[in-house]
């Protein structure tokens, strides 16, 4: 089972280069980020002629999440955070897909830091790691696939001394990561390449793809159920150098049909 995560800055925009990478990766559950469209805008005509069914949650401006599964319907289970019904963006949805449960968060960007949308990411990460407890105590497969906007480590930054003050490297939002991770999740990118500098974003500004100046902001939490059947992880980095890409880059997993070893379990490359 191949699942991925992609913000793809513009669903309808992009539309052509989300449907290329469908046909050339053919993920079976993808969760999508920014899709800049309100509900009815949404291109499920398309998605259903790539061979995908869908859940989304549309919304106008920076927002929108969405869970495409290849070949099987996905099962609402979720569209918001729980913790704050005044919330009405639209960066949280969970679908159950052939036995796993799937979250897919658009993390608030929280800049300029400090201030309001600072606090508000905040706020929103406290009802995340709340929420993402409450899921590990059911004891069910889970993977929460999304754009964190936190790099976790100054390995996941390309400069980490020019990023201190950003709100996607702050010390309490990277605590507030590092909390998340503590209550038994597995990052799986990093699980699979430790060490390695590996990248799912690139500014469109001052030639950062062409330098590689990047980020890693786009994560794939396991529980330990699913950890457990890690068989590969990488990111689909050519997908960025296209024309009128994305800024970001698809992250991915494959999950083993049965868990396997940690000493056997083999180390994919990112693409």
């Amino acid at each position: 089972m191949k699942i991925a995560t992609f913000n793809v800055n513009g669903i309808n925009g992009r539309l052509p280069i989300l449907l290329r990478w469908l046909a050339e990766s053919q993920p079976d559950v993808v969760c999508l980020q920014e899709l800049k469209a309100p509900q009815e805008k949404f291109p499920i005509a398309a998605i259903r002629d790539a061979g995908y069914d869908a859940i989304w949650h549309g919304q106008k401006s920076w927002n929108g999440v969405a869970i495409l599964a290849r070949g099987a319907r996905p099962i609402e289970t979720r569209r918001a955070l729980p913790g704050d019904p005044h919330d009405v963006s639209s960066r949280y949805i969970e679908a159950a897909i052939a036995g796993v449960l799937v979250g897919c968060p658009y993390v608030p960007n929280g800049n300029p830091a400090p201030g309001p949308k600072l606090d508000l990411k905040l706020r929103w990460l406290e009802r995340l790691i709340a929420h993402a407890g409450d899921l590990l105590s059911t004891g069910v497969p889970v993977v929460i696939a999304g754009d964190f906007n936190v790099m976790p480590t100054e390995l996941d930054v390309y400069k980490p001394e020019r990023w201190v003050d950003d709100a996607l490297f702050r010390p309490e939002v990277r605590a507030a990561f590092h909390r998340l991770i503590a209550q038994g999740w597995v990052d799986a990118v990093r699980a699979q390449h430790p060490g390695e500098r590996i990248y799912t974003f690139w500014d469109y500004f001052r030639n950062a793809w062409g330098r590689d100046a990047g980020l890693r902001i786009d994560h794939l939490l396991l529980s330990p159920a699913l950890a457990r059947r890690l068989a590969g992880a990488g990111v689909d980095r050519a997908i960025r150098g296209l024309p009128k890409a994305s800024d970001h880059a698809s992250a991915w997993i494959e999950l083993a049909d049965h868990p396997t070893s940690p000493r056997s379990s083999p180390r994919r490359r990112a693409k």
